[in-house]
């Protein structure tokens, strides 16, 4: 009686063992899989070059640190906030490695073309822009500042959707 009790703690193990290495087997597929997908190449739109629109068909601006200081607001000259602009702005600050960048990205563009004339829209890539980001405290990504023609811009952070970009502007840019 004491060998088959052993036997079937023995073939209890063996079931175990087979079923553990069935689910092993399973994770590591589906970590493999989703490794493959946040390591894989992202098709996000590539901003082109500083103080260009990004694509022909853009009606976003890609900064650098020159055309901001004349664009936007010299930080060097001015100790307070002094708008250069003349419609108010929204600034998107992204880095091509962040996710929720590339995913804010597209709506950036849609609210660019949407109120084309009325607001301007420009990126500033932090990777390219490092002094700038610095100067400005921005430590998280995606991060948009929103400049009405007067008073004092506002920060958000984060992959903000449509409908809150939309009332943004409505509320701090005075957009309506």
């Amino acid at each position: 009686m004491a060998k088959n009790h052993n036997k079937n703690k023995v073939a209890d193990k063996m079931i175990n063992n087979n079923f553990n290495m069935t689910v092993m087997k399973k994770y590591s597929f589906l970590l493999i899989i989703m490794l493959s997908l946040v390591f894989s190449e992202c098709k996000a739109d590539k901003p082109g070059d500083p103080g260009t629109k990004s694509t022909a068909a853009s009606n976003v601006v890609q900064l650098s640190d020159d055309n901001f200081k004349k664009m936007i607001y010299n930080y060097e000259i001015n100790k307070e906030w002094k708008f250069e602009g003349e419609k108010p702005a929204i600034i998107d600050f992204y880095a091509d490695w962040c996710a929720p960048c590339r995913q804010l990205s597209p709506l950036v563009e849609e609210i660019a073309k949407e109120y084309a004339g009325k607001i301007d829209v420009f990126k500033v890539d932090t990777e390219k822009e490092k002094i700038l980001a610095q100067k400005l405290g921005i430590t998280g990504l995606p991060t948009l500042l929103f400049i009405p023609e007067k008073g004092m811009p506002q920060v958000t952070m984060g992959a903000l959707p449509k409908e809150s970009l939309v009332k943004a502007i409505n509320e701090i840019l005075l957009i309506k």
